[in-house]
Parts: C-alpha cells; sequence; structure tokens
C-alpha cells in the first residue's frame, strides 16, 4: 500500500493553484507566455474557422503553458539536488528546454496553418 493521503478535490486544486501563483510570480518565460494566451483566446472567440481550427489553436496555446511549467519543474528539482555544475544536471535542463521549443513550433505551425487557411 501507498503511504499517500486520500484524494482531495479542494486540496488537490490548492496545490495547483499555489503552483501557478508561483510561476507567474516567479517565471518570467511563463508571465510572457500567459500574456501572450491571455490576448490570444479571444482572436480564438472571434476569429472565423472552424471548431476544430479553434480547438488546435487553444490547445498549442496551453500546450506551449504546459511545457514551460514541466520545464519548471525540472529545473526546481535539478536545483534541488545540486546547484553544482554537473554534466548530467544540464542535460535534464537541456530537455527541459527542447520540450519548451518544441511546444512552441507546435503553436506557431499551428496558427500559421489555420491563419493561412482563413485567408485564402
Amino acid at each position: 500500500m501507498r503511504n499517500q493521503p486520500r484524494y482531495n478535490f479542494f486540496k488537490n486544486t490548492g496545490y495547483a493553484l499555489s503552483g501557478l501563483k508561483d510561476l507567474i510570480q516567479t517565471e518570467t518565460s511563463f508571465k510572457i507566455e500567459l500574456i501572450l494566451t491571455l490576448i490570444l483566446i479571444p482572436v480564438i472567440i472571434f476569429i472565423d474557422t472552424t471548431l476544430v481550427n479553434k480547438a488546435l489553436m487553444f490547445i498549442s496555446l496551453m500546450g506551449m503553458l504546459m511545457a514551460e511549467a514541466t520545464n519548471s519543474a525540472i529545473e526546481r528539482v535539478v536545483d534541488l539536488v545540486t546547484l553544482d555544475h554537473h554534466h548530467m544536471a544540464g542535460r535534464a535542463k537541456d530537455v527541459g528546454s527542447t520540450i519548451v521549443f518544441l511546444s512552441i513550433f507546435v503553436f506557431v505551425v499551428t496558427w500559421a496553418i489555420v491563419l493561412v487557411d482563413i485567408c485564402q
């Protein structure tokens, strides 16, 4: 049996909101991407395209935020383990950065495809 407290929706939601608050307060990249997301959500709502395209645009935005949160978590765990430069620590952080890079690539490609389709 696992040593884990019973599931509590409200406590777990509190933990998630605490993590979101911490990201907003401490991570500049997350703040920039969150502002971009808040600006682009109205664009998704009012753009004249299919519901599927709107969903893809929204998912690509959320994917970027999730990737940034994942990268921040990786960086924090690595820093908790060691603040010294270690080859494997650097590799872990590089992989976290790659996750963010790929999510931004998916975002740009998705939005470009949808917007080109609309303009035709």
